[in-house]
């Protein structure tokens, strides 16, 4: 667990010295909830209505501007294949750098979110939903992320190749952390979709460390 744990202090101190890399992914989220109240209008029931897609969205393209460096500095240097060489599993590593990305870009977004979603008139309730779907739906998207960008890993027009294999995964996600809002809005409760989420979730943290080391070899094989 040293190990674990100085990759995760390693990847999120590097992050801090180019604070533009996190920064970029955070101003996304926040404009994108900004502006979409603009552009429907100032009808609140319609605001409401649409807020919990609207954030979720939002958190799910942010999450994604970050997911295609994950691996490449490392890969870029060398470091991918120590990594590959330590006589730790290159799994629990993959799992480290996959802990820090939440970290910089999904822990962020779940404090924003009650925040930004006052400006959709969403009630106390709702917004506590929308921050418990967005802390355990967003190291989900993390978890699925690493796994598009470790098998796109060196490939020419690599970021296109990974919106196009992580955005289907990411759909039930979205279905399930946004509908958790709407149901709770609607007085139907939001326990169902959270479930499903968690469930999700933990199969992800079970398997996507796993997939993502063999994809990372077969990178660094090539």
């Amino acid at each position: 667990m040293s190990a674990f744990w100085a990759i995760v202090r390693r990847d999120i101190t590097l992050a801090m010295r180019r604070k533009a890399e996190v920064i970029t992914a955070v101003f996304f989220f926040v404009v994108v909830a900004a502006l979409f109240p603009l552009g429907i209008g100032p009808d609140m029931a319609t605001l409401r209505l649409t807020a919990p897609g609207i954030l979720w969205i939002g958190a799910l393209l942010a999450c994604m501007l970050s997911m295609g460096r994950l691996f490449a500095a490392d890969y870029a240097d060398g470091t991918l294949e120590q990594m590959a060489l330590s006589p730790n599993g290159l799994s629990v590593l993959v799992a480290a750098k996959i802990l820090a990305h939440w970290c910089l870009s999904g822990l962020p977004l779940v404090l924003l979110a009650p925040i930004l979603g006052l400006q959709f008139d969403l009630p106390t309730n709702a917004l506590w939903v929308l921050t418990l779907s967005l802390l355990v739906g967003t190291p989900l998207l993390s978890l699925i992320g690493a796994i598009g960008a470790a098998l796109t890993l060196g490939v020419r027009g690599g970021d296109v190749l990974l919106s196009l294999l992580v955005l289907p995964l990411y759909v039930p996600a979205l279905i399930f952390g946004a509908g958790a809002v709407q149901a709770e809005m609607s007085g139907l409760g939001a326990s169902a979709h959270l479930s499903v989420l968690t469930a999700m979730a933990l199969v992800a943290a079970v398997f996507s460390p796993w997939a993502s080391a063999a994809a990372l070899r077969l990178a660094l094989e090539s």
